[in-house]
């Protein structure tokens, strides 16, 4: 049953969020407001819901954890694609195993 009210919550927010990215200019917004908010808004819900508001927080600040990580796959995949010019898949997957690495040791140092 839960995974049926994530599905039916992320799609909402999901479709709520591409219709705000429809109207925003430039269309590379888009991608911004397509999944990860939806996402994040529905797993948080069902979290308060089902955990209560503790486990909610503890989910919130994981988050914040992957988002700090996922910002610095962001530069060094810009670097690393745009400035060296290196081929976009194992630039990509080296990093994923950085941003791995980088969110395990902001949520061992902080959250833990």
């Amino acid at each position: 049953m839960q995974l049926l009210i994530r599905f039916v919550v992320g799609g909402l927010v999901v479709s709520t969020f591409a219709m705000l990215a429809d109207v925003l200019r430039p269309k590379g917004f888009a991608g911004l407001f397509a999944a990860a908010p939806s996402v994040a808004l529905a797993t948080l819900g069902l979290g308060v819901a089902t955990q209560g508001a503790d486990y909610a927080a503890l989910q919130a600040r994981s988050m914040v954890a992957g988002e700090f990580a996922f910002i610095a796959y962001a530069f060094g995949c810009v670097y690393f694609m745009a400035v060296r010019r290196m081929r976009a898949a194992p630039v990509a997957v080296l990093l994923l195993v950085g941003w791995g690495a980088i969110a395990l040791e902001i949520y061992s140092a902080v959250l833990l």
